[in-house]
């Protein structure tokens, strides 16, 4: 199957079509969202020239399941996955931060870290501390959200202080980011993983606060083996692990990070391929079921229908 880069679909009471780093979302009539989760791969916040076949699927799967999951904590944007790509939901007015909560020091933490900083978003780090090890409790390191570009670190204050936030709001999404991270971490040690960081979005609607978006997905989520994460980590060994993070360092190993001037290496069908490999890994890792591919000729046609077919029982 080719990967699907772009939908352009025109759906009943459609108002508005964004086209996002990996999502197309159509507007409905001002009070639904329609999300595909479209095969285009993201890395370093640069669009990458090939798709990636069933990533797409895989996204919209795993998120559906965990939004299902993580319900009785907070309601969720999703009302339902009509298409194995698409998942319809509530429009909420989204929260200008992502909610980024990390139980290891790994990532972009670890960079920092090595780099000689021992605070990140405001929140210090421990001394004496190596790449993947556990910290002493899961620490929240928001992120701006950016229209275009890079996400920018800041501190909880500084979100309080500029009024991207009240003091209210932000201190019940710390609540729920803690409670969220704290399910998913309990349903990955069911699966043999250790989820080690990740990201959530929230926004309101009727005043109420909802979790947005996909959760605890290979995009937004590092994931660790938990069989033989103590040996490697005291042999200093890199973890076996199932995230995206593979894709940026084989971009980093290639002389790619996103900056200026760079270009993103060839993405041969071989690159292709091994990357959709281990994005069904992860699914089936996670899940702890095997997964089926929605072949079809025409996907565009089937997501139209499916979805239209939906809307007209809302």
């Amino acid at each position: 199957m080719k990967a699907i880069v772009k939908t352009n679909l025109q759906l009943p009471g459609q108002t508005a079509h964004y086209v996002g780093k990996v999502r197309d979302v159509y507007s409905i009539e001002g009070d639904y969202l329609v999300m595909v989760v479209s095969d285009r791969i993201s890395a370093f916040d640069v669009v990458l020239p090939e798709g990636i076949p069933f990533k797409g699927q895989v996204l919209n799967q795993i998120a559906a399941k965990f939004l299902d999951a993580t319900n009785d904590i907070l309601p969720n944007w999703k009302i339902a996955t009509p298409d194995p790509m698409v998942t319809v939901g509530h429009k909420c007015e989204p929260f200008k931060v992502e909610m980024v909560i990390r139980g290891y020091l790994s990532g972009h933490a670890w960079r920092e870290y090595k780099a000689g900083n021992r605070v990140i978003c405001g929140v210090e780090m421990p001394e004496g501390m190596v790449e993947n090890q556990k910290f002493p409790t899961p620490i929240i390191t928001p992120t701006t959200k950016a229209a275009e570009g890079h996400d920018e670190d800041i501190s909880k204050e500084e979100i309080i202080a500029q009024g991207i936030v009240s003091r209210e709001d932000y201190e019940q999404l710390e609540k729920y980011t803690q409670a969220i991270f704290q399910r998913g971490s309990e349903i990955a040690a069911k699966m043999g993983l250790i989820l080690v960081d990740t990201k959530y979005e929230f926004g309101k609607k009727d005043g109420v606060i909802y979790l947005m978006d996909e959760i605890h997905t290979p995009d937004s989520s590092r994931y660790f083996y938990a069989d033989g994460y103590e040996e490697r980590l005291a042999k200093g060994e890199k973890q076996k692990q199932l995230s995206k993070e593979f894709v940026r360092e084989w971009l980093m190993a290639n002389g790619f990070q996103g900056q200026d001037g760079q270009k993103v290496p060839e993405m041969t069908p071989e690159i292709v391929a091994s990357i959709t490999e281990r994005y069904i890994e992860l699914y089936e890792n996670i899940v702890g079921e095997k997964f089926e591919k929605a072949e079809c000729d025409d996907v565009e046609a089937r997501i139209a229908k499916n979805v239209t077919e939906f809307l007209a029982t809302l």
